[in-house]
Formats: C-alpha cells, sequence, structure tokens
C-alpha cells in the first residue's frame, strides 16, 4: 500500500529532514584523520535528541546505532565502531530521525584528508546520478525512469550500480512502498503520484556490481573489495519538478 501524504504532512517531513541534514552537517564538523566512527554515532545521536526527535535507526529491527558508517568497500548499513578513520578513507554516513510522527532520511558520503583521484570522481559522479534520479521524481512519470537515469548516468561513467540495496518510500514508517531500484527501464514500474514521497539513494561502486553480507548481518561491502559511494535525498513527487525535503546544504558550508 502506497500512502500519499498531504501538504501539512509534507511540511513535516521537510522539518524532520532538514534535521537529519543539519545532524549530517554536525558529523561533518568532526570527519577527520583518527576519529572513530562511534564517536560520530555518539555526537549525530546527542544532536538529534537535543532538537526534540529519535534516531530512527537506533532499535530498527535490531540495528545498534544511530548512524550507519560505511567505510570505503562497505557499501551501506556499516555499523560505528572503534575504527579510526583514516587518511584516504571514504566514509559514507546514512541518518533517519522521527520528529512529529514522521520519518527523515539522507546520507552523505565523505572524503577523509587526501583522496585518490578516480575515488574522489566515483563521489562526483554518485551525487550527479542522485539529482539524475530526482529530475525524473515527478508526478506521471514512473519508478523506472529513476532507476534507468541513474544506472545509465553512472554506467557510461564506468561503475556499477548495486541491485540487492534500494531507495523506498518514507513517511510515518521509515520504510514504506514503494521500492525504488537504482537500475532499471524507462517506462516501467509504478506510476509517480503527487503526494507520494521517497527516498531516493544510489549505492555506486568502482568497481564491479556484486556485494556480500558481513557476518554481523548488516554490513554489506562489495565483494571485490572496491570502494563504494551512496548518496541519498528525500523527496516528495510533485507536478513539474520534484520538491527535495533533504539538503545538502548545511554539510557542504562546513566542508567548503
Amino acid at each position: 500500500m502506497i500512502y500519499l501524504k498531504t501538504h501539512d504532512e509534507i511540511e513535516l517531513m521537510r522539518e524532520s529532514n532538514l534535521l537529519v541534514s543539519r545532524t549530517l552537517a554536525e558529523v561533518a564538523k568532526n570527519i577527520r584523520v583518527g576519529i572513530k566512527t562511534l564517536e560520530l554515532d555518539a555526537i549525530a545521536e546527542a544532536f538529534i535528541r537535543k532538537n526534540g526527535a529519535l534516531p530512527a535507526f537506533k532499535g530498527y529491527s535490531g540495528f545498534p546505532n544511530t548512524l550507519c558508517v560505511s567505510v570505503n568497500e562497505q557499501v551501506v548499513h556499516g555499523i560505528p565502531s572503534d575504527y579510526m578513520l583514516q587518511e584516504g578513507d571514504i566514509v559514507s554516513v546514512d541518518c533517519g530521525v522521527c520528529k512529529n510522527g514522521f520519518y527523515g532520511d539522507s546520507a552523505y558520503t565523505f572524503l577523509v584528508g587526501e583522496v585518490d583521484n578516480n575515488v574522489k570522481s566515483l563521489l562526483k559522479v554518485t551525487k550527479e546520478a542522485l539529482y539524475k534520479g530526482i529530475e525524473q521524481a515527478i508526478h506521471g512519470k514512473r519508478i523506472g525512469d529513476i532507476g534507468n537515469s541513474v544506472q545509465e548516468y553512472c554506467e557510461k561513467n564506468g561503475y556499477s550500480v548495486v541491485r540487492e540495496m534500494v531507495g523506498h518510500g518514507i513517511g510515518k514508517h521509515l520504510h514504506e512502498s514503494p521500492e525504488v531500484p537504482n537500475f532499471g527501464k524507462k517506462g516501467q514500474g509504478i506510476v509517480l503520484k503527487e503526494g507520494m514521497v521517497i527516498a531516493i539513494e544510489p549505492m555506486i561502486n568502482l568497481g564491479k556490481k556484486e556485494i556480500a553480507f558481513k557476518r554481523d548481518g548488516w554490513t554489506t561491502v562489495t565483494v571485490d573489495g572496491s570502494p563504494s559511494a551512496h548518496f541519498e535525498h528525500t523527496v516528495a513527487i510533485k507536478k513539474g519538478r520534484a520538491d527535495i525535503l533533504s539538503t545538502f546544504d548545511y554539510i557542504e558550508e562546513v566542508l567548503n
């Protein structure tokens, strides 16, 4: 069942998503060589709670932490730990909150110090692919149009698209229908309707598309050990142009 949101509900979701964005900016302030990913998690949880919200991921199906922190070949759902970030790492930080009964969800992949140019290019293309997908997230288009746009752009640039992990609907629940793959064919899948809210989140590998699940039951990694990038926005479907409820502006003010 797909639940269409009212204007007022979308505005409440915007509030939740902007808190996610501000939380990721707090994390961005602390991305540096030598910090433990558990420390980043604690910073995020404190900030979310201080702002009157709850961490959406903590306890979700047993997930133990506030953030998913995925380093280098980890694709998504990395569990924060005592691992200390190192020069040349990339780190995907995925964050969710629940506020006023509605969820927000966004992710950003950060550079740690000096990173190889080929990996920087992977991040650039993955973020650009997110916006290519968002361009298709309008009333009357289909789910396949989003995935096809992401897939074509990434594969044209020599990267591979993870198949097993996909975006999703979001609202009063963290994960709602429909699924939003980052691959597909134009004109296929369900029709997008005004009032739908979805999380679009390309997960793109420098090497091959295949992934594996670690023994912790959460962390996914590239089978060939190549780096993987992940960017995510929550988007409301509108006529003519998508309404992006999250933002990277706060993060990029910190980084720049």
